[in-house]
């Protein structure tokens, strides 16, 4: 059978073909596809974990069980899931294991492009990346065969590009799920001291075997053409080189970044009379290259900087720039922004008023920096605003208190901003933090959290009390509001500041794309009363607009929220 498949969900087919029994991840794009295909099975145990390290503990348990085990993240996401994969490393597996993670080039949905094949180096992991839909499922499938044969965790690389294109894939006979015994083994599984120091050899001695495999193996492949030129890749730039080169040159593409084989390349170099290293991102494949004495072309003719495409590669061997399609330079840039309706809306016009220094957090609200809102002062990473906040207010002191807040999503704060919150409580400065709880994850597109009340197949499921929960935490002062009442968002924004103690605003309202959330009317303005003062422009709303001088809103994308009502000192909007 053939299907014309998306890279994640090629992944989610290989997972499942190859007798995956147990996932569990956190949503992350370029990611989050994969375990949202393999919900759809329901022969497999899927979830969604409150962090990607809770994802990969889930997935360790159920290989330890003697199932064959998944989680996926995004790439800053394996920053959160390395304190168990490093371990992991040492433990080594009982079913198979396969850690998908995607990076992101470019930093389409990313605060870094970081490079995720230092982790498989550092940890001392296997890793693959497929170049397109048929390699992802090929690859996920085998890879726990890999993982069960060598004792090992797999890392399996993804890339926005692969992740999010499509092509064909042929399907292979499915592989049942066995659960293996279950056998007692503290001296494999205890990593106390005197066990681990036992294991470390094992990782080397693996490490060895691998890297054997990697000199002959369906993951690495050459393609001899010409005599002249010699391309090292891997992942999507493969694609570019053989769209832009042909059979004009040699290619070795790597599918297994990690462990790197050695005479192998040394092989495919003499056979070339030039050699390049085409690779995106971190020059990895390139300084293995070099380590073996091989003279080699890389980062100084390919940037280490963002992706490649056919442009890039045909530019540095200057050929002709053949482009498709090219863009009206003409046609302005559209800014990424809040939708219209958006509920953090109000809360961030009220932050900005005020003139308050704000701690931002990852999720649709850091949109809350651009203009005209430019509420935010910093973004770092998942549930630093709470903890970046508090250093922020014990070194300036009092008078940081009463104009700083920091701002984080209902499943950000579940994700990593409670243990940050349990640090204000516990450290004792006066910090107001504000819980967007917009009942949903929705950056990624909607997915269920622990604060939802529904699990990741929509049933519903345990659902955390938030205002408790600061209760518990150590927070006395807990409120809640309306983020379509600015007045409401202005008053508690005020005298929770004032306060000589912490405290939580949750500002609670639904997102508006959820299609359990009731529209109202669309607003209109009244052209003769509009006075042009550009008050509700301040918003920063894409329903509202300046024509002839006079507001405009835009019935197709106005939801009824109200809240440019409330600023219009005219009556205009109604």
């Amino acid at each position: 059978m053939k299907k014309l498949l998306i890279g994640n969900q090629a992944v989610a087919c290989g997972l499942h073909d190859g007798g995956l029994g147990v996932v569990s991840s956190y949503p992350g794009t370029p990611s989050t596809e994969i375990t949202e295909f393999l919900s759809k099975y329901d022969d497999i145990h899927s979830e969604w974990a409150p962090n990607e390290k809770v994802a990969c503990e889930v997935a360790f348990g159920a290989s330890l069980a003697g199932a064959r085990s998944s989680c996926a993240m995004k790439h800053v996401g394996l920053n959160v899931a390395a304190d168990p994969l490093f371990t992991l490393s040492y433990t080594g597996v009982n079913g198979g294991m396969v850690i998908c993670v995607a990076d992101d080039p470019a930093k389409h949905s990313s605060q870094n492009e970081q490079d995720s094949r230092h982790y498989a180096i550092a940890s001392k992991v296997p890793m693959l990346e497929p170049a397109d839909s048929q390699e992802a499922y090929t690859f996920a499938k085998s890879a726990f065969e890999l993982s069960e044969k060598y004792d090992t965790p797999v890392i399996l690389r993804m890339c926005t590009r692969i992740a999010h294109s499509q092509s064909i894939v042929e399907f292979s006979e499915k592989q049942e799920a066995v659960l293996k015994n279950y056998e007692k083994n503290p001296q494999k599984y205890i990593m106390m001291p005197g066990n681990a120091i036992k294991r470390h050899p094992f990782v080397e001695e693996r490490t060895a075997k691998l890297t054997e495999l990697a000199e002959d193996c369906m993951y690495n492949t050459v393609e001899y053409n010409s005599d002249e030129i010699g391309i090292i890749t891997s992942g999507c730039s493969y694609l570019y080189v053989k769209e832009v080169m042909g059979d004009s040159a040699s290619i070795l593409k790597i599918g297994m970044p990690n462990p790197l084989p050695v005479q192998l390349i040394k092989d495919f170099a003499s056979k070339v009379k030039k050699l390049y290293v085409i690779e995106e991102l971190d020059p990895i494949i390139e300084n293995h290259v070099k380590s073996l004495g091989i003279e080699v072309v890389g980062k100084e003719k390919f940037s280490i900087l963002g992706e490649f495409s056919q442009q890039t590669i045909a530019k540095a061997f200057d050929m002709d720039n053949k482009v498709g399609v090219t863009a009206d330079s003409e046609i302005p840039m559209r800014p990424p922004m809040m939708c219209a309706g958006c509920p953090h809306r109000g809360m961030f016009y009220t932050l900005s008023k005020n003139k308050i220094t704000v701690h931002g957090d990852i999720g649709c609200y850091t949109l809350g920096a651009v203009a005209p809102l430019n509420a935010l002062d910093s973004t770092l990473c998942m549930g630093a605003s709470i903890s970046g906040l508090h250093g922020y207010n014990a070194a300036r002191g009092e008078e940081a208190e009463k104009k700083s807040v920091a701002v984080i999503g209902d499943s950000t704060f579940m994700h990593s901003g409670m243990t940050g919150l349990v640090n204000v409580a516990y450290n004792a400065t006066n910090s107001t933090v504000i819980i967007l709880d917009n009942s949903i994850t929705g950056m990624t597109g909607h997915q269920q959290n622990p604060t939802t009340g529904y699990n990741i197949k929509g049933d519903p499921a345990a659902k955390v009390d938030l205002e408790a929960l600061c209760k518990a935490l150590g927070i006395n002062r807990v409120r809640v509001v309306d983020p379509y009442d600015l007045k409401a968002c202005e008053t508690a924004v005020k005298e929770e500041l004032a306060v000589e103690e912490p405290s939580v605003i949750i500002s609670r309202r639904p997102c508006v794309l959820l299609k359990s959330v009731k529209l109202q009317p669309s607003l209109n303005v009244d052209a003769d009363k509009c006075k042009s003062c550009k008050r509700c422009m301040g918003l920063g709303c894409p329903a509202i607009s300046m024509k002839d001088g006079k507001a405009k809103i835009d019935n197709t994308l106005c939801v009824g929220c109200g809240v440019c009502k409330q600023l219009c000192a005219f009556d205009a909007i109604v």
